[in-house]
């Protein structure tokens, strides 16, 4: 059975059942603050933007604790979950910010930046612009970095749930 959303005004709910019909890969924005603390989030609003520069952009809930921390910053990381890293996703969307990195493995990258141990990528970016749009804010950062793990397997989630991909 179809439903549809076509004769009435969209509410957030229907809207986000939409969404969730679009599968995506899950990951990790991780940037320091101005002590060099390490702060993250979990993130499925991501999408390459362009090959020439190499941007890509992440998009943040202005309501997010983490969103003080990127307006400081001029560098982010995404840190794209491997399948086995489910567990790092609820962390980073669910434990109180202060605990997120407790006992999470992670390297220092480029400016600092926490690199996740495990990631089947990483892009180490610098922060070339922000945007707000509705309720987010739009980081657009270039990428001057990264590291990738040709053998891993990528997080997906779809209809509210966390997959694999089968080949």
């Amino acid at each position: 059975m179809t439903a549809s959303f076509a004769d009435m005004a969209l509410t957030p709910d229907q809207f986000r059942q939409l969404m969730s019909r679009f599968a995506s890969g899950i990951t990790v924005l991780t940037a320091v603050d101005a002590h060099l603390r390490p702060h993250g989030m979990t993130v499925s609003a991501f999408s390459s933007l362009s090959l020439d520069p190499p941007l890509v952009l992440v998009c943040v809930d202005r309501s997010a604790t983490m969103l003080d921390v990127l307006d400081a910053s001029s560098h982010f990381a995404v840190n794209i979950l491997a399948e086995g890293q489910e567990a790092l996703s609820r962390r980073f969307s669910l434990e109180e910010m202060e605990l997120r990195f407790e006992g999470v493995g992670h390297s220092t990258g480029i400016a600092g930046l926490p690199v996740l141990h495990g990631a089947l990528a990483t892009l180490e970016c610098r922060r070339s612009a922000r945007h707000d749009a509705g309720d987010h804010a739009i980081f657009i950062g270039e990428v001057v970095g990264g590291t990738l793990d040709p053998a891993a397997r990528p997080l997906v989630y779809y209809a509210g749930a966390y997959g694999r991909v089968e080949r």
